[in-house]
């Protein structure tokens, strides 16, 4: 028999003014303990089994060919030319990460997908190629990169070539086939190969003094209506705007010790926020009431991915700040959980 336990951490993208550019991982985890027994007359070969606990428990998949990691882990396989599962493989997922609050659930179950399939198929592949397969199914590099590697990162998606560029924007479909239920084991056995080098990225410093509060709204908000919102098209003054701020944001935050005023205003963001507040009621209310001024401690605040969570960074002053971010959500009607989060590490994989 052979076990491990993978280890995910949950992010925070785009942080102010870093849309689709940096994320951050944050220390709510999604951790998948694993055992594969060999076949034998007491434990004769049999499917894979799921079992799931914690947040999204009674939503989530149980199926191997139906729950988003297992589907990527079987595509990392094929893509080696391994074409099944090994008998007898049980996984147990535990999640503490809340779906569709902008903490990045759907990249650390992409990014499990990745280690699991590297780790079934002994296939040791560096984290850069790991980051290729996540970014075939997730297409956007900020959270499964910060999922990935940990800390603040910053990535973007490389300028390929024709035919590598073809090859990178296959449709999701072909990448993760749907499997009906008259689908045999040949289903989906040629899967798109990634291309090397889809994506890069580095780590940014971080002050150890800054923590991360999560204020997190009790209803889901799906990214893909999050991204509806967006325009296409942006004037230059806005672009500048959030380019001005992005370069500063990235050094301040590894100041010591840091800086509120400047943090603060290199937060705002003229590109997401601000076409997402009809999605989020008192949006623009906490970001703009909640201020270094009013509560000491607190650095700077935005929404956190696609929201609906607020995502404030602060030195202390944590409960000022989520009471009062609470009292404003309930005028609006909406309920609010809040969590104080230190920045986390990478994945891991630790085996037994």
């Amino acid at each position: 028999m052979r076990s491990f336990t993978i280890r995910v951490p949950a992010t925070s993208a785009n942080i102010g003014p870093g849309f689709d550019v940096v994320g951050l991982s944050l220390s709510l985890h999604l951790t998948l303990t694993v055992t594969v027994t060999p076949p034998d007359n007491a434990s004769p070969a049999r499917p894979p089994k799921i079992t799931y606990s914690g947040e999204g428990a009674d939503e989530v998949p149980l199926d191997a060919y139906k729950n988003l990691t297992t589907r990527v882990a079987l595509y990392v396989l094929r893509c080696h030319g391994i074409t099944t599962f090994p008998a007898n493989l049980t996984i147990h997922c535990d999640n503490e990460i809340p779906f569709g609050r902008g903490l990045g659930s759907s990249g650390a179950a992409v990014i499990a997908g990745v280690l699991l399939g590297n780790e079934l198929g002994d296939l040791n592949l560096p984290i850069e190629r790991l980051l290729d397969f996540a970014l075939m199914v997730e297409r956007h590099p900020d959270n499964v990169t910060a999922a990935l590697v940990g800390g603040f990162v910053g990535s973007y998606l490389r300028e390929l070539d024709q035919a590598a560029t073809e090859a990178a924007s296959v449709p999701l479909s072909e990448v993760l086939p749907e499997y009906p239920p008259d689908a045999g084991e040949d289903w989906g056995l040629n899967p798109p190969q990634p291309p090397l080098g889809i994506g890069h990225f580095v780590r940014f410093g971080w002050s150890d003094s800054i923590k991360a509060l999560a204020i997190i709204p009790r209803f889901e908000l799906s990214t893909a209506k999050a991204r509806g919102v967006l325009p296409q098209e942006y004037s230059r003054k806005d672009l500048v705007f959030n380019l001005q701020r992005l370069a500063v944001l990235t050094t301040a935050l590894a100041q010591n010790p840091p800086d509120p005023e400047l943090i603060y205003e290199a937060m705002k963001d003229r590109v997401h926020q601000p076409y997402r507040k009809t999605l989020i009621p008192g949006l623009p209310e906490v970001t703009s009431n909640i201020t270094p001024s009013t509560h000491p401690g607190l650095l700077g605040i935005c929404l956190s991915g696609a929201g609906p969570t607020i995502l404030a960074l602060a030195t202390g002053g944590f409960e000022a700040i989520a009471e009062d971010a609470r009292a404003i959500f309930k005028t609006h009607g909406i309920e609010v959980d809040w969590k104080v989060l230190e920045i986390a590490g990478g994945s891991v994989v630790h085996k037994s």
